[in-house]
């Protein structure tokens, strides 16, 4: 059983920065393929940044030179390092973790971006 808890969200002005965490527990999560997705009100849910078990990040257009996704396994944590926040970001951010076949989920954070 794997449980995700995200952390570090709230409320930034734009051109703020915020640092997402999630904490994971479970003996396989280092090994898990790890995303970080959002969804905001009236939009699907999608995804802003992964990154593999070995630490190879992959990103969205919209946030690449804005946001870093990394990982420390030996905490089970991976973050998201969010800089120059624009209002667009602004969403439930969802931790997630692919341990083939099965997709677990946290329970989502707050990021709001004002202007």
């Amino acid at each position: 059983q794997v449980q995700l808890v995200e952390s570090g969200g709230g409320l930034v002005q734009a051109g703020g920065s915020l640092r997402l965490s999630c904490a994971g527990s479970g003996s396989m999560l280092s090994f898990a393929f790890m995303g970080w997705y959002r969804q905001a009100p009236g939009k699907q849910r999608e995804l802003v940044a992964s990154i593999s078990s070995g630490g190879t990040p992959n990103y969205r257009d919209s946030v690449k030179g804005r946001f870093t996704i990394s990982r420390d396994n030996a905490k089970n944590t991976v973050y998201l390092q969010m800089n120059s926040l624009k209002p667009e970001d602004t969403a439930v951010y969802y931790c997630n973790a692919k341990i083939f076949p099965i997709d677990y989920w946290g329970q989502g954070t707050q990021v709001t971006v004002s202007s």
